[in-house]
């Protein structure tokens, strides 16, 4: 699972989840199954600090298009608390934050999420803080842009993902694989997943790219280095983007459990 290991902030502000078990524990790889390459970044995609961009990151998350122009998506089970005082830094390379860095302000997560920790419901939006410019405030998509949520990838359909995994001073990584489906959880099969890859984003294909996933949901993300799971998005995930976008009353998020894996 991708919360194998954990970064709580000591305030109790989140949460994060990432895995670093040995290799040797997992079954062998399908033999066609791809590795995951560092790059540059982009902008609408950083990693999550919990005690600030001089510490080690967690988990990633991705700007959404909204109403509100000021919120970004990751899995729910990075979230303990509010989240309030964690730290988005998009298009994050190397120590650099081009896009500045944007301080979440609170957490909405499905009821579910909270009743019982469904893993079909692993996935949160947060608002960042605006920032003031020239023409009053702007949100965190007025500078790198935002994409809408999508469906359930079909099985087969190709994604790309792209991730952070914990550390500091690090880059992203990508992958462009096709995504399974079986019964129900979307799945994907690249090496190099590991921790701080929770909340990564599964983009559908140019031109018309969308959210289809986080990584998360059973196992939060899987307990085998090379496969990663998402929770289905469906109508649930799309009435908590109304949610927020509505500025609703923000969620206090339980601590996610450990999966045993």
């Amino acid at each position: 699972m991708r919360a194998r290991v954990l970064f709580v902030l000591i305030a109790g502000l989140a949460l994060f989840a990432g895995t670093t078990d040995s290799l040797a524990a997992d079954p062998a790889a399908p033999v066609e199954t791809m590795t995951a390459t560092p790059f540059d970044g982009t902008p609408r995609i950083g990693p999550l600090f919990a005690s600030g961009t001089d510490s080690a990151h967690g988990c990633t998350a991705s700007v959404l298009a909204s109403a509100t122009r000021d919120l970004i998506l990751t899995a729910a089970h990075c979230i303990n608390g509010t989240g309030a005082g964690m730290q988005f830094a998009p298009g994050y390379n190397q120590g650099a934050t081009p896009y500045g860095v944007w301080t979440v302000t609170h957490a909405y997560v499905d009821p579910a999420w909270i009743a019982t920790q469904d893993p079909s419901r692993d996935y949160a939006i947060l608002h960042v803080a605006k920032k003031p410019s020239g023409h009053g405030r702007i949100g965190v998509e007025d500078v790198t842009g935002g994409w809408p949520l999508g469906a359930v990838p079909e099985d087969g359909e190709e994604i790309t993902v792209i991730a952070y995994n914990a550390g500091l001073n690090d880059q992203p990584i990508t992958c462009t694989i096709p995504a399974h489906l079986a019964a129900g959880v979307p799945s994907f099969n690249c090496h190099g997943y590991i921790g701080g890859s929770s909340g990564s984003p599964w983009l559908s294909a140019p031109p018309d790219i969308a959210v289809l996933g986080v990584i998360g949901g059973p196992e939060q993300g899987g307990c085998a280095e090379y496969t990663s799971y998402s929770s289905p998005f469906d109508s649930s995930v799309t009435a908590l983007l109304q949610r927020a976008e509505q500025d609703a009353d923000p969620d206090d998020v339980p601590q996610a459990a450990a999966v045993g894996c």
